[in-house]
This record gives C-alpha cells, sequence and structure tokens, in this order.
C-alpha cells in the first residue's frame, strides 16, 4: 500500500471510527508511527481529517455551531429521553437532596423526571428548567441570577458564579457540547463555560449527559476535566480512547 492509499483508508477509518490512534494505525499498515504521524499532519493540512494529540478525529469535529435551544430539544429527543430516564434512576436522591440542574437540553429532559416527594432543592441556571419545575409543591427552586443567554436560555455572569461559589451541593448534573479525553467536557461560549465549572465545583458528585452525537467533539472552551465525572450516561458506545481514558480516572459509565 502506497502513502496515497494509506491515506485514503485513514481518512475512511476516521470516518467509521470517529478516532483513530497513531500506534493503533502504525501496527495496522506496519509502518513507524512518525509515518503515520506524517500522514495524519498531511491529511490535517488538506482538511480531510483533524489531527489531535495521539491520533486523528473527523475535520468536522471541532466545527459544529452552536445551536438555540428550541432547535436543540427537537434533535435526537428520543436518544435524550432514553438518558434521562437512565439517569434519574442513577442519580441516588435521597430525601432532601440538593441538586445543581444546568441549562443543557439533555438535563432538561431529567428535570421532568424527577421523583415525587424527596422535598429536594434544586438549583439551576436554566430559564426553562425554573419555569418548569416552579410549580411543583415538593420541590424548593432556586433560580440562579446573572444575565440570560439568548440561545440557550442560561444564566451567565458574576452573579451566577458569586452564588454558586457559596454552595455545596449533592449532586450536579450536566449536559455538554461535547466530549473528549484531551479537552474534558466543553462548550463555546466563555460565560457559560464559568457558569458550568463552578457548577461542577459546587457538587459533591457529578452526573454528565452526552448523547453519541456530543461524543468525539471538541468546542473552545473546556469546563472540566474526565476526573471530574463521577458518572457518565449515553446512549452509544464510546470509542476506545474515551473508554480507556474513562477506566482510568474511575468514572462509571452507563449506556442508555
Amino acid at each position: 500500500m502506497n502513502a496515497e492509499q494509506r491515506q485514503q483508508d485513514i481518512v475512511d477509518a476516521v470516518s467509521h471510527e470517529g478516532r483513530v490512534a497513531v500506534a493503533d494505525l502504525a501496527a495496522r499498515y506496519g509502518v513507524t508511527v512518525e509515518t503515520i504521524r506524517r500522514d495524519l499532519t498531511a491529511l490535517d493540512r488538506a482538511g480531510a481529517v483533524r489531527k489531535v494529540h495521539g491520533g486523528a478525529v473527523p475535520a468536522t469535529v471541532l466545527a459544529l455551531p452552536e445551536t438555540a435551544v428550541a432547535e436543540r430539544e427537537l434533535l435526537g429527543a428520543t436518544a435524550k429521553q432514553a438518558i434521562a430516564a437512565a439517569a434519574v434512576g442513577a442519580l441516588g436522591l435521597r430525601p432532601g437532596a440538593t441538586i445543581l440542574l444546568d441549562a443543557g437540553t439533555t438535563v432538561g429532559c431529567l428535570a421532568r423526571l424527577l421523583p415525587e416527594g424527596l422535598g429536594l432543592t434544586v438549583v439551576t441556571d436554566s430559564v426553562l428548567t425554573a419555569a418548569l419545575l416552579a410549580g411543583r409543591s415538593d420541590l424548593t427552586v432556586r433560580m440562579l441570577g446573572g444575565q440570560v443567554r439568548g440561545i440557550t436560555q442560561a444564566a451567565v455572569g458574576p452573579e451566577a458564579l458569586d452564588a454558586l461559589a457559596t454552595l455545596r451541593v449533592s449532586v450536579a448534573v450536566m449536559g455538554t457540547n461535547g466530549l473528549t479525553a484531551e479537552h474534558g467536557l466543553s462548550t463555546p461560549d466563555p460565560d457559560e463555560a464559568a457558569v458550568k465549572r463552578a457548577m461542577v465545583r459546587a457538587a459533591r458528585r457529578v452526573v454528565a449527559l452526552a448523547d453519541a452525537t456530543k461524543i468525539g467533539q471538541e468546542h473552545l472552551v473546556s469546563f472540566a476535566d474526565i476526573d471530574d465525572v463521577d458518572l457518565l450516561v449515553t446512549d452509544a458506545a464510546l470509542p476506545t480512547p474515551l473508554a480507556a481514558q474513562l477506566a482510568d480516572t474511575g468514572t462509571e459509565v452507563l449506556i442508555a
């Protein structure tokens, strides 16, 4: 197999597998890791793949735009509902527990499934989630203050960060725009990332919800490392490098 054929095969592998590792490719084609690195550099320059530490991912993985919450609620609704149903049973909520819910649409699905009669205190940065839960007499709902981002309906800014700095909650349930072993959990907006990061710091336990479309994506700002997550709930098998990283950090993975 010449270099051109090998590089085309690598592009096909990235497309089908989502992520490929340099060492695995070297073994697959019987060449050195230096040769594979040169292949990936050439493919990256051509825009065929995106070269990352230790391997490559699809070229589109870093370029998906942020969409409005109303649109995201319709995308992958079945998967999000399955993830939410699996996650709510795994939260282990006890009477009087305090829970942080961020503004992700999958987290919004979970909010609709919160069990009744536990006297939970729910803190959220999501205008939509706060409005959804405010009418429930068995919950205490606290809305973080700050500027509301129109695209996600999430409160951001100093007011939200100051409030979170004083909190300690049982569990934080986090959505994410992207999840990789190297970049962790990420989102496009720095202000929203800051609030998400503060939520993770405020929680004794962190549960992340991510459907298959988020796996392998890397957005501008990382708000949590892989080892910050105690439980990841998703709807598909994970790429080998990510699964290995999660196993190393002791993060539990639940497939819905």
